[in-house]
């Protein structure tokens, strides 16, 4: 989940706090990375097993959250790919387009299921997006045990930290 993607990015296995139990972040958690930039971990919604309530005060949590802060430089919008996407990521992510937020869609968990396994769903995926976008939203796939897509992730958040200090 969040926490292995944001290891796997900081090469130390405990800055963030893996658990088995999906939902474990209920928070807003900052992560100052070299003094100079923050990594937010927000909330997420998928497989966490919590009220109604509960998500939707998560849902506004994370949408004031977003619609807010101006020193947003680029929003990694996780995706388990090694299951079929869900409704509320499709959701999501049309909402984050209709605001106008830059954000990248990280495919996690690659290494979870087989190869075929793993393009059927990013097909999926691409197709369901399909009916909402005329052009897809840039997508990474990623693993957190081998550590595919690391390097481009770190490169998107360079080029994103370098515009930031232009801009």
């Amino acid at each position: 989940g969040k926490s292995s993607f944001i290891n796997t990015l900081s090469n130390r296995n405990a800055l963030a706090r893996v658990s088995k139990q999906p939902g474990k972040t209920q928070s807003i958690n900052f992560f100052l990375v070299d003094e100079s930039w923050f990594l937010v971990d927000l909330p997420g919604y998928g497989y966490a097993k919590v009220s109604k309530k509960m998500r939707a005060e998560w849902d506004y949590m994370v949408k004031t959250y977003l619609r807010t802060r101006t020193t947003i430089s680029c929003i990694f919008q996780l995706v388990d790919i090694s299951v079929p996407h869900q409704e509320n990521d499709i959701e999501f992510i049309n909402w984050l387009g209709a605001c106008g937020l830059p954000f990248i869609l990280i495919l996690t968990k690659a290494d979870k299921a087989k190869e075929p396994e793993v393009l059927k769903n990013m097909e999926g995926l691409k197709l369901a997006l399909g009916n909402y976008w005329d052009e897809l939203p840039r997508m990474v796939l990623t693993s957190a045990n081998t550590k595919l897509g690391r390097e481009e992730v770190l490169d998107i958040i360079s080029k994103a930290n370098e515009a930031f200090a232009n801009y």
